[in-house]
């Protein structure tokens, strides 16, 4: 499932190609994506591109008349391709430009999202209600500690809340984890003030170096076979069940947190 640093390097491939041009067309072949994609997004053609955001996890392309906002969901895939390219399985939807480049969203799973945002409305409620965004000021170890007093909930599935921080998914929430030496398990609000604030730290350079490491796949989104948003990177605990530790040798281990399959090591992490 993509997760922030990958939908952070979709929007860095995808914005060169998009901002200042202006959309000839939005083609939707299917409209029942994990929600009903709305007509709305059609008022987005003729207009202009002024940016491409990016709020968690979703991608905010913004016109004068409001914001077209797309999902990855769990298998999405966004590719720049001539607006004349062939069409291929699962590929629902198309911004197409004025100077015949497309935007194509391809979802084989179709848990993926396409939503309209007015400039004239108030802001889509699923998206109001989502916290900081991790690699900002308003994010630290400090709101970590403050949010965690009265949370009994394991460490793991409270910083994957998005209400107390974005874009902390399960694969950057094992590492940071593991680089804080925090058993996952452990109650939230067991943690101590001095570990939540080293955790802030490591939960933005986690994701920064994730981000910086995607870099190397920006001329993917340009290619029509291409498999943009998703990088190989170097992981220490996620999906190492069974592997020796990197730090102790220890064998580590796998348990089920927030029916997310969770990685650590018993050793390194107390």
């Amino acid at each position: 499932m993509p997760e922030l640093p990958e939908v952070e390097v979709s929007r860095l491939g995808i914005s060169p190609h998009l901002i200042g041009q202006k959309i000839k067309q939005v083609v939707v072949r299917h409209k029942q994506l994990r929600w009903l994609v709305p007509d709305e997004v059609h008022l987005a053609e003729g207009l202009r591109v002024n940016d491409v955001r990016r709020r968690a996890k979703y991608l905010f392309i913004d016109t004068d008349a409001g914001s077209i906002i797309l999902h990855l969901g769990m298998s999405g895939k966004l590719r720049i391709v001539n607006s004349d390219t062939p069409v291929i399985k699962h590929d629902h939807l198309d911004v197409v430009l004025t100077n015949g480049v497309c935007l194509r969203f391809n979802d084989a799973r179709r848990f993926g999202a396409c939503l309209w945002q007015d400039v004239s409305e108030p802001e889509i409620g699923m998206i109001a209600a989502l916290g900081p965004e991790p690699l900002t000021a308003d994010f630290d170890g400090q709101r970590l500690y403050d949010l965690s007093r009265s949370k009994s909930v394991a460490v793991k599935n409270f910083i994957m809340d998005n209400k107390v921080v974005v874009g902390v998914g399960n694969i950057y929430a094992n590492e940071a984890l593991f680089i804080a030496g925090i058993d996952p398990r452990k109650a939230a609000k067991k943690v101590s003030k001095k570990t939540y604030l080293a955790l802030g730290d490591i939960i933005k350079e986690v994701l920064a170096k994730a981000i910086e490491q995607g870099g190397t796949t920006l001329k993917d989104f340009t290619q029509a076979d291409g498999n943009p948003g998703y990088f190989a990177q170097h992981l220490r605990v996620y999906g190492r069940k069974g592997e020796a530790c990197e730090v102790c040798a220890s064998e580590i281990q796998s348990v089920t947190l927030g029916q997310r399959n969770t990685f650590f090591c018993e050793q390194c992490q107390t």
